[in-house]
């Protein structure tokens, strides 16, 4: 297995903290009736979980499911003020960048089967 770069680790702590904060924030929510906006919401959240846990573990399709978590992102927050939007791009443009540098790309890389 090859060596995790910091950039991964700290992405993926990033996305775990921000899900669980988020999922416990909006959970209260469900309780509430007529509330189906906050079932998407707490299921947004859990994707953001899953893709840090398994970043974590190497696995290359949670990359990409971070790149679409937040490219989803860009897109709401163009709903809101323009200043969410410019925060959300630059944070999916930093975030792609760590995740796709040679570093990053050699990490998500599947191990190879040794010969014998």
């Amino acid at each position: 297995m090859n060596k995790r770069p910091l950039s991964v680790t700290l992405i993926s702590a990033l996305l775990i903290i921000t899900g669980v904060v988020g999922l416990a924030y909006h959970f209260t929510e469900l309780r509430r009736p007529f509330q189906y906006h906050a079932l998407w919401v707490c299921l947004l959240r859990l994707l953001a979980i899953v893709a840090g846990v398994f970043m974590l573990r190497g696995s290359d399709w949670a990359r990409w499911l971070t790149l679409l978590w937040l490219a989803f992102h860009v897109v709401l927050s163009a709903f809101h003020t323009a200043g969410e939007t410019v925060v959300h791009g630059l944070l999916l443009a930093v975030i792609a960048y760590c995740l796709f540098r040679p570093e990053a790309k050699e990490y998500f890389r599947p191990a190879r089967a040794q010969t014998a």
